[in-house]
């Protein structure tokens, strides 16, 4: 059974970091391309940061140079770590399978505000 599950999320002043991890089971990270996606509230499903089976990332505009997607192939997790944080950054923040079977699992909140 393929099982995605976000976390790491929280409240975090603007500037401020946090780094989320994606917890998976059923599937292994590294044969897949991953997503972090995220979806603000009244605003539709926006991918974020993507890393194909070679390592290749390629992230939205506007999070390039502050979020980094990597992998832990002994941990089969995926991570966002996400470095100056902005208000408008605040979503639930979700990963997903884009390979074969897609899925993409619950989401973890993440929210920026002084």
């Amino acid at each position: 059974d393929v099982q995605l599950q976000a976390s790491g999320g929280g409240l975090v002043q603007p500037g401020g970091s946090l780094r989320l991890s994606c917890v998976v089971s059923g599937f292994t990270v590294s044969a897949n391309t991953m997503s972090w996606l995220r979806q603000a509230p009244g605003k539709g499903l926006e991918v974020v940061s993507t890393i194909d089976t070679s390592g290749r990332q390629a992230d939205a505009d506007f999070v390039k140079g502050r979020f980094t997607i990597s992998r832990d192939n002994a941990k089969n997790t995926l991570y966002l770590q996400m470095n100056n944080l902005k208000p408008e950054d605040t979503a639930v923040y979700s990963c997903s399978k884009d390979s074969g079977l897609r899925k993409r699992g619950q989401g973890t909140q993440v929210t920026v505000s002084s």
